[in-house]
């Protein structure tokens, strides 16, 4: 049976903060889940199976290594993200289809604030959109100090390889766009400097994200014209269940449920 919310304290219904307003609001009524997330719910319905879905189970699939580069993390779980700056909205009431947003990321003291819109969007894409959030953060906690410079030499040297191989295609939108920065370039091709660096962390990210993704859940990888070949995709993952295995009973290849 799904359990409501107090509308109460306050009314929730007409509520429009800004990310870091609403976590100050409610930092009172977070709910701790272990001792990394913490998380505050105002969409309804909202009961034990939601709970399980949305966050006990993507939690408890996190390698521990990936859980031990993780800051303490407030996550908000609201009806609605509007677009806005310096930071999005939280809101009950729909926006304009070209200011909804689905999830977004911010600092609020030591703590990092993760919120996600619900309504509209199937629990595999918040997974999905969760993973990436905190793919986004292991990434900014694997760069050397005062530097661009990925600290991931297995990683890097596979990048490095593809490139050199002119090898087709990625793994997401951000890394894709990101590879053409360097492969249509005239005259050399450069594996150092902005754009590489910049291609490098795009690319782990959305690797990242489908290798976390693909332990908690069972999905399959597209095929498409700007995918990456499934032999090179297998060597990315080898090379981060190196770094980050599984947690105990998960699997990431097929292989590994044997």
């Amino acid at each position: 049976m799904s359990v409501k919310p107090d509308l109460s304290k306050p009314d929730l219904s007409k509520l429009k903060l800004s990310v870091s307003q609403f976590a100050e609001r409610f930092r009172g009524d977070m709910i701790p889940l272990g001792t990394t997330f913490s998380y505050y719910c105002a969409a309804t319905p909202w009961g034990a199976e939601d709970l399980r879905e949305y966050l006990e189970e993507p939690i408890s699939a996190l390698p521990p290594a990936v859980a031990s580069l993780l800051p303490k993390i407030s996550i908000l779980l609201v009806p609605y993200i509007s677009k806005s700056k310096p930071t999005d909205i939280l809101s009950m009431e729909k926006p304009p289809e070209d200011k909804l947003a689905f999830t977004t990321q911010l600092k609020v003291g030591p703590e990092t604030v993760l919120a996600f819109g619900l309504k509209g969007q199937e629990v595999a894409e918040y997974h999905y959109r969760f993973y990436n959030q905190i793919a986004t953060l292991v990434a900014d906690r694997t760069v050397k100090s005062g530097s661009p410079e990925l600290d991931l030499p297995p990683f890097l040297a596979l990048l490095r390889d593809e490139l050199s191989g002119q090898v087709h295609g990625e793994v997401d939108e951000e890394s894709w766009r990101a590879k053409q920065q360097i492969v249509r370039r005239a005259g050399k091709l450069r594996t150092d400097g902005k754009p590489f660096w910049t291609y490098a962390r795009n690319s782990f990210i959305d690797t990242l994200t489908l290798y976390l993704h693909g332990i908690c859940c069972d999905i399959d990888v597209d095929a498409g014209p700007r995918q990456l070949p499934s032999r090179f995709l297998r060597k990315r993952l080898l090379v981060l269940r190196e770094f980050f295995p599984p947690p105990s009973g998960f699997a990431v290849l097929p292989e590994d449920m044997k």
